[in-house]
């Protein structure tokens, strides 16, 4: 049973690995969070939202997967 809350792992493989439909699937799933993030003085700032965005992508790239040895 998949949880609607989390970003699907298969998603996070294939973004990690650069596939553009996935990381706008990973920026869209966020897309409110963000949104509330970058609101400043009751309105929304939009260099604030665009650097969220390019933080997370950032991150995306920087993400591994460490192999867990059972």
């Amino acid at each position: 049973m998949r949880n609607p809350k989390l970003v699907p792992y298969e998603t996070i493989v294939r973004a990690t690995s650069g596939e553009p439909e996935a990381i706008d699937e990973v920026l869209r799933h966020y897309s409110k969070r963000i949104r509330i993030a970058a609101i400043e003085n009751g309105h929304i700032n939009r260099d604030t939202e665009d650097n969220i965005k390019s933080r997370l992508v950032a991150a995306l790239f920087k993400f591994r997967f460490d192999e867990q040895e059972v």
